[in-house]
């Protein structure tokens, strides 16, 4: 009797739980579909993220093509010197003289690549004079201003904290002029005494750059220009001739590059 009572009560939960079973497993089904599209709706409605969390935008050469091109500006102090001056035969020439000190300004354009940098400068340096001294002091005068053109070539000599040092060399032209020659001693003692004259030149430098921004670097630097020998106007007794005339130069500049950078579109 107890057996019957046991198993009709087993099969009655048996009957109970297949029906509840689907009951459940659907609503199971239909609270996860629910819950999926409350989340997608979040997600849909939630503002964008920061721009701080944003990736970082990728940079592009703006003109790929300039790629090593710079421009270049250049100030600095002037000492010039000459080894003598020589006054036309059978007339003295000056025991003393010395050329005063002066400034010079010059630009240009250049190109870099790895450890080699060209460039092409014009520099303009204001006239200084000249005091010699024949039989009285300072009795011999003139002045001197010179215009320069070089191609140059430099060697950069790798880089420690941020700084470059580098060696150099150029040649050209420059286009000197002597004026304001005045003597009691020696010609010219009339006429137009100025003279304008072109003049193959060489020169030697030394410097270091460093960064200063994102493509402009500043360059202190030493330049020796020779200009050979100069002389001036002449008249029917002859001319001053000034020997082995050369400039110390010591310059500040700076080199501003193509090689900006841009967000990409």
């Amino acid at each position: 009797m107890v057996n019957e009572r046991f198993s009709q009560s087993v099969s009655v939960e048996e009957v109970v739980m297949s029906k509840v079973r689907p009951i459940v497993v659907a609503g199971a089904l239909m609270l996860a579909s629910v819950g999926a599209g409350h989340a997608a709706d979040v997600r849909t409605t939630l503002p964008p993220p920061p721009s701080y969390m944003s990736p970082a935008p990728a940079y592009v050469r703006s003109d790929p093509w300039l790629s090593g091109f710079y421009l270049r500006g250049d100030l600095g102090g002037r000492w010039d010197k000459l080894d003598r001056a020589v006054s036309a035969s059978p007339f003295a020439s000056p025991l003393v003289g010395n050329l005063d000190n002066g400034v010079t300004g010059g630009l240009g354009v250049g190109i870099k690549t790895n450890w080699l940098r060209t460039d092409v400068t014009i520099d303009y340096a204001a006239p200084v004079n000249y005091r010699g001294t024949i039989a009285a002091s300072a009795d011999t005068t003139a002045k001197i201003q010179t215009t320069t053109a070089l191609l140059n070539g430099y060697v950069d000599l790798g880089t420690w904290y941020r700084v470059t040092p580098y060696l150099g060399a150029g040649v050209g032209t420059a286009y000197a002029r002597v004026s304001d020659y005045a003597s009691t001693a020696a010609p010219p003692f009339s006429g137009d005494t100025a003279r304008g004259q072109w003049r193959l030149v060489w020169a030697g430098m030394a410097g270091f750059a460093m960064p200063i921004s994102q493509n402009m670097m500043a360059d202190v630097g030493y330049r020796y220009v020779d200009f050979g020998d100069l002389s001036t106007g002449s008249d029917k007794f002859g001319a001053m001739t000034f020997k082995h005339v050369a400039a110390h130069e010591l310059r500040v500049g700076l080199r501003w590059n193509f090689d900006d950078l841009r967000h990409t579109p």
